[in-house]
């Protein structure tokens, strides 16, 4: 079930944050996307991205042994790194912090 949401029609955004957005968040982003598209349910009322305190890997895709680790368990990730912005603290109900490093910046 979605977490309940201020706005009946908008879907609850979920932000997955770790260092440089090519490992740990984009895995949880996509794990999150699957475990979503199976919950046909509420699919439509959540959306997940991810994103990097550091912007130094800005526009690449996972790292590629990320990568075939996730394919190996059936997983596609295809999300371009991005750092994290301001405006992300407004537009995410929830931003989840793969470490206390992460949290701490």
């Amino acid at each position: 079930m979605a977490p309940s949401n201020s706005s009946s029609k908008a879907p609850y955004r979920i932000l997955f944050v770790c260092l440089g957005n090519i490992c740990r968040s984009p895995l949880a982003e996509a794990i999150m996307r699957q475990l979503l598209a199976e919950d046909t349910a509420n699919s439509s009322q959540i959306e997940v991205d991810s994103a990097g305190i550091g912007g130094w890997h800005q526009g690449e895709l996972a790292d590629p042994r990320m990568r075939a680790h996730a394919a190996r368990r059936g997983i596609e990730m295809t999300h371009r790194a991005r750092q994290i912005k301001d405006e992300d603290f407004e537009t995410f109900d929830l931003i989840i912090a793969m470490d206390d490093g992460n949290y701490e910046a």
